[in-house]
């Protein structure tokens, strides 16, 4: 029999009546808008009628329990049989108020933790250039074991292939600056030094930083990628037991290879960011292509292109060893994979930057022309 609920109000007061199978199968579905009935009804303190109620369970009672507010109502008729159940429930004891104690050091820790996951994570990529030197000296010794298949493979994927993207972004942040310069010059003019303003700000920071962010984004999360599931797989067991170096075959192709591709983007992003420029101070200013290509040697001396292209170097090996290590940090899930992937891109980007902040501080005084 399933449960029923009677609300009745007369001149007497208001009466609640309950009658069936009071029980976890016989209740009525949700059983969240049954409680929530039962709550608005014991708010005006009702005579609750249970006499016809024929079986009732440890759930039942408890919903009603809660319903009356954890406490007995002031008018109750029930069997002897169903009153033990609810003094039962009414017995049982409350779960204490979980107590939430603020640690004062919490910081500290937390910095703490912080610092030692660096120091952890700096000792494993200065451990994995250390074993590349030593494959690097196996290789001068044994040049029949230089990987140029897994080389010219990496290079390919992340040089040849990234040449699209690169110069469509460098050719759009070259006319945006010549735009947006034009603008400026104009008002004080000075048109003609938007040659100097492009020139320095592309080949010395804005080209290797720009691909910087692009190789990192687009080959340091493949490379991550790559050794991680290679690492989910087991693969890199499976070289282990076969006597197959994995720093030899699998970390210094890519580091390597984007060593050599990275300083060859910059100069391709470079050169389309300047042509993006060289055309829209023409359409902007009327600045003619010759006069452009004739004042850009004197406005930018080759010293900036060589900071440039060291810039891009170093960019290189950092993004293929902070990819590389944390691919082999990889634990065999793929929610550790996703994370690595997405660590290694937003370490690499902030490494990045901070070694161009430190190539700026150091070769302030190279390449500006007084």
């Amino acid at each position: 029999m399933t449960a029923t609920l009677i609300a009745v109000e007369n001149a007497s007061g208001a009466r609640v009546e309950l009658a069936g199978d009071w029980t976890l199968t016989g209740l009525p579905r949700p059983i969240a808008d049954l409680e929530k009935r039962l709550r608005e009804l014991a708010v005006a303190d009702p005579d609750w009628q249970l006499q016809a109620v024929a079986k009732l369970d440890s759930a039942a009672a408890i919903l009603l329990w809660r319903a009356w507010g954890r406490r007995w109502p002031a008018s109750l008729s029930i069997s002897p049989t169903h009153r033990r159940v609810l003094e039962r429930v009414a017995n049982l004891p409350t779960a204490p108020e979980p107590v939430v104690r603020r640690d004062p050091l919490a910081g500290v820790l937390w910095l703490g933790r912080q610092v030692l996951t660096a120091i952890n994570h700096l000792s494993g990529m200065i451990a994995l250039i250390g074993q590349m030197l030593l494959d690097l000296a196996h290789l001068s010794r044994h040049p029949r074991d230089i990987p140029w298949r897994e080389f010219s493979a990496n290079l390919y994927r992340s040089g040849a292939q990234a040449l699209p993207v690169t110069a469509l972004i460098g050719v759009l942040i070259g006319i945006v600056l010549s735009y947006l310069s034009a603008l400026q010059l104009k008002a004080f003019g000075a048109d003609v030094f938007v040659v100097n303003l492009l020139g320095i700000s592309i080949v010395r920071e804005l080209g290797p930083v720009l691909v910087a962010v692009l190789v990192a984004g687009r080959s340091g999360s493949a490379m991550t990628a790559q050794i991680g599931v290679m690492r989910v797989t087991e693969e890199i067991d499976a070289l282990a037991t076969m006597g197959v170096s994995r720093s030899l075959r699998l970390v210094l192709p890519k580091v390597l290879a984007l060593t050599v591709a990275v300083p060859l983007l910059v100069l391709w992003c470079s050169t389309a960011s300047i042509v993006g420029g060289m055309v829209a101070a023409k359409l902007q200013m009327d600045l003619s292509y010759g006069f452009f290509i004739e004042a850009l040697p004197r406005a930018v001396p080759v010293a900036n292109l060589w900071i440039g292209l060291g810039k891009g170097m170093v960019f290189g090996v950092l993004i293929a060893v902070i990819a590389c290590h944390f691919g082999l940090r990889v634990e065999p899930n793929t929610e550790s994979l996703s994370s690595r992937t997405t660590t290694a891109v937003v370490t690499s980007i902030t490494v990045a930057i901070l070694v161009d902040a430190i190539f700026a501080i150091l070769t302030r005084g190279v390449g500006i022309p007084l």
